[in-house]
């Protein structure tokens, strides 16, 4: 399903007013989120930084790290209420174009084997499994989750 097409989309770069409401919307999704902090790193860091606004809301967020012809989609997230309706897909096809317009050659990526729909979000997109990372991710106390890696070219 793709975004309604009455509702009008932007997308922008993150700056520091975004780092709050970026934060918030990161603990509602996750259990074990990013914090503030981490991406006032990435902003001084000079990653791709990106929002997505609908109708002017905040309602996604992307990290992306872009260096010689290689990128790494470190987050992308949806706030739960606006999930479902394509914004994913849009959001990523947007990304792959700013790594196409920076001379990117590929994309890689982790998600969780238990995020399925994140997944299967990503081999829609054209990712492929490349590997697994062990014990990647923090998961339950005192227990870790793998990640799987995915590429996909640009």
């Amino acid at each position: 399903m793709s975004a309604r097409p009455d509702a009008v989309l932007a997308y922008r770069r993150m700056d520091d007013g975004d780092l709050a409401q970026v934060a918030a919307i990161e603990r509602t999704i996750y259990t074990h989120p990013w914090s503030r902090g981490n991406f006032a790193d990435s902003l001084a860091a000079g990653y791709q930084c990106w929002v997505l606004e609908r109708e002017h809301e905040l309602v996604g967020y992307a990290v992306m790290m872009l260096a010689a012809d290689e990128g790494h989609l470190l987050n992308l997230s949806i706030a739960s209420e606006h999930q479902g309706q394509g914004l994913g897909a849009d959001f990523v096809r947007f990304l792959l174009k700013v790594a196409r317009d920076h001379g990117t050659q590929k994309i890689y990526l982790e998600v969780r084997p238990t995020n399925v729909r994140a997944r299967a979000l990503y081999e829609r997109l054209g990712f492929t499994q490349i590997g697994v990372r062990r014990d990647y991710y923090p998961a339950a106390p005192g227990r870790r989750e793998d990640a799987i890696v995915m590429e996909r070219a640009v």
